[in-house]
């Protein structure tokens, strides 16, 4: 049996880590912000996040995808040793890894220009770059793992008896697929949709990010003492 002093240990750990995952949104969201009010010409009801980070400033868009990525592997972590009952499923740790995975792999591939930022570029590359083609590959784990996550913590907590938690997992699984798929439409400058592309792509990734901090912090209040 482990003594008491193991048991404060594992939990302060797995304390640490739950709150890495509750406040990765939050920072990824209060830095680009913060980036792009500063930003001349720069709109984000119609850019993507990820056009933070071309130009000069980039590497503070850069530097903001990697410590997500990370902040985002140790909540993963964090809700796997958590997993001491069925609302806790460690298959959603892993799917929140993958995120996490995800958003390092767009830190090391910068995104090509698309809707006209930077200025002078045009709306549409006709030809992709390499970097640009990769960092867009990586994007698919955060914007399709996420919603994945939310899927399995939604059957667990129904499982659980705990409906109100399951049926926010599942609407938000569902709120954020949709909103990416109208995003990618956006993007790809569907008429109807271009100028909300930025707005679309910020619902997507506030929806997952928004509940993987509800659920880090509802796993860090439920943590055996």
């Amino acid at each position: 049996m482990r003594s008491n002093a193991t048991r404060q240990r594992t939990r302060a750990v797995t304390s640490a880590l739950l709150g890495c995952g509750a406040v990765a949104g939050p920072i990824f969201f209060g830095t680009a912000s913060t980036e792009g009010a500063v930003r001349p010409d720069y709109h984000p009801m119609r850019h993507p996040v990820s056009s933070l980070a071309l130009g000069s400033r980039g590497g503070i868009q850069t530097t903001n995808f990697a410590v997500t990525g990370l902040l985002m592997l140790a909540g993963a972590l964090g809700l796997s040793r958590a997993a001491a009952d069925t609302a806790r499923p460690r298959s959603g740790s892993a799917f929140l890894a993958a995120a996490g995975v995800g958003l390092l792999g767009s830190a090391a591939f910068v995104t090509d220009p698309v809707s006209g930022y930077p200025p002078g570029t045009p709306d549409l590359l006709t030809e992709r770059t390499t970097p640009g083609l990769l960092h867009d590959l990586f994007g698919v784990p955060t914007f399709l793992g996420l919603p994945a996550a939310e899927a399995v913590y939604a059957a667990a907590f129904w499982r659980g008896g705990r409906r109100g938690w399951a049926l926010y997992s599942a609407g938000s699984s569902a709120a954020m697929l949709a909103a990416f798929g109208l995003a990618s439409a956006a993007f790809a400058q569907t008429p109807a949709l271009v100028k909300f592309g930025g707005l679309l792509q910020r619902v997507a990734v506030g929806s997952g990010f928004g509940w993987l901090t509800a659920v880090a912090v509802d796993a860090l209040r439920r943590l055996p003492e």
